[in-house]
């Protein structure tokens, strides 16, 4: 064997091991990836605990929803209205760029009246009635907490486990861990609901795979056009030919793979097999025509237009129904710095209708008791104003100490509140949940063990919660 010059001689024995044995080692990995019946990655032990959820469907309220407005009733701020916070209670708390200039922090109270629902007696805010009348039905957390102070961080910490870019989504780990329901749909699916407004933008990479092998990571479906980028044929191309063009492809392939091991060939021939039996599953799942009128009242005339909030909540139904295991929706624009009140009358018209229908339709199907649905942002909003109130207009910076999330179904006790926090909405004062719990009980629910769903990357074995997390038992039915 002639070496390199560059290169050592056990460098080049390796290497040629390592492709000799493609044949043996990689060609079982290739064969496991492309096993269709297969639940689970190869490398996954099968989940250790009984799964209460074989679905989950997370509507992330991008920017950070008011909770002082929305969930965690302060009867008390009226009296503290305008007057600075105490220093007792702010405590020296890292303060955003938006407000580190101010010299004075006026209390706000919520604009907004406030009653409670259903039997167990929630608070809800005015601006959210549909939710309000699905109360019994969810479990509301106030006690929700995060490191990070900054939208994109924040955002990438909760759907990731980490604030720095480059890791796994929950989504990906889900489908790493489990595999696919329908090998016709992939397992994790994204929307993103078009709105009035633009709001913080969302990069791929928050529903991306990471260092996971690629196939697991989200697939964007789109409002408009065709749904999914380039999955339909190009002009002039039948879909025999389609099928042939992939058989000669597949043989290219899978003779590279034998040559190099690399695992990603045979993820990226699984992936042009799935986009092959999309072409027909993806215009059945969007065609909305066999729906009945009585479904789009209950969410929603905005859910006849393709792309809105309540759209995507009727899609995503469909997604689960057809055994989707991960169904990302994203809202965007609750990022309110400035005129809150008019701008959150805005979102909560957009998204409150079609989250309550999502919980009605699932459970009215007998789909919700199987299906873990959570409603939330990255963080919560200030007690204090930014900037000056004017005729009882304000707004809120980002809060990380406390915030309010909810979940309902998928073994999740209903009609339950969890956590407290002080008569400010500023510190939490029982059960602090901090991001890695919510991401160890969402695993939990599915029927993984949060330290056991690792995969090793650059030496280290690395998980979706790192080296923290508790699974929330308080929650569990």
């Amino acid at each position: 064997m002639i070496v390199p010059d560059n290169e050592t001689s056990s460098e080049i024995l390796r290497r040629h091991f390592l492709a000799r044995t493609a044949t043996g080692l990689g060609a079982a990995a290739m064969t496991a990836l492309l096993q269709r019946d297969s639940m689970a990655h190869p490398s996954v032990t099968l989940p250790s605990l009984v799964a209460k959820a074989k679905r989950v469907i997370w509507l992330f309220q991008s920017g950070a929803p008011s909770q002082i407005d929305l969930f965690d009733y302060k009867p008390r701020l009226s009296e503290f209205h305008q007057q600075e916070l105490p220093d007792s209670i702010r405590m020296g708390q890292r303060l955003t760029g938006m407000t580190s200039g101010q010299k004075n922090f006026p209390v706000v109270a919520s604009k907004f009246a406030f009653a409670q629902h259903g039997e167990c007696g929630m608070w809800f805010s005015e601006m959210l009635p549909h939710t309000a009348a699905i109360a019994d039905d969810i479990c509301l957390i106030k006690s929700m907490y995060t490191e990070a102070i900054n939208h994109d961080p924040a955002i990438t910490f909760m759907q990731t486990g980490s604030q720095l870019p480059g890791r796994p989504s929950c989504g990906s780990w889900a489908d790493y861990g489990l595999g696919t329901m329908n090998e016709n749909l992939p397992s994790f699916v994204v929307m993103i609901s078009k709105s009035n407004t633009k709001g913080q933008g969302l990069l791929a990479r928050l529903w991306g795979s990471g260092f996971l092998p690629s196939q697991h990571q989200g697939v964007k479906l789109r409002g408009v056009r065709d749904p999914v980028l380039y999955l339909s044929d190009p002009a002039g191309i039948v879909r025999e030919d389609r099928r042939q063009m992939l058989d000669g492809l597949n043989e290219l392939n899978e003779q590279q793979f034998r040559k190099v091991g690399d695992p990603e060939i045979a993820a990226r021939m699984a992936q042009y097999e799935l986009a092959f039996r999309m072409q027909s599953s993806v215009p059945e799942l969007m065609d909305l025509s066999n729906e009945t009128e009585n479904t789009f009242a209950l969410y929603g005339e905005p859910s006849k237009t393709p792309g809105t909030y309540a759209s995507n909540c009727l899609l995503a139904r469909r997604l689960v129904e057809r055994g989707v295991r991960f169904v990302q929706l994203y809202h965007r624009d609750w990022d309110h710095h400035a005129n809150l009140p008019d701008r959150m009358v805005a979102q909560c018209q957009e998204t409150d209708q079609g989250t309550a229908a999502l919980i009605q339709d699932l459970k009215q199907r007998g789909l919700l008791d199987e299906t873990l649905v959570i409603w939330g942002g990255e963080f919560g909003r200030t007690v204090y104003c930014q900037g000056q109130i004017t005729n009882h207009n304000y707004g809120r910076d980002h809060h990380p100490r406390c915030f309010s999330l909810w979940m309902s179904g998928g073994g999740i006790k209903s009609g339950m509140v969890l956590g407290e926090t002080d008569d400010y909405s500023y510190n939490i004062v029982s059960n602090p949940i901090h991001v890695h719990d919510l991401q160890a009980t969402i695993l939990h629910q599915l029927g993984i063990d949060h330290t056991r769903l690792t995969y090793r990357y650059q030496g280290r074995d690395f998980r979706l919660t790192d080296v923290h997390g508790r699974v929330v038992k308080e929650v569990l039915a």
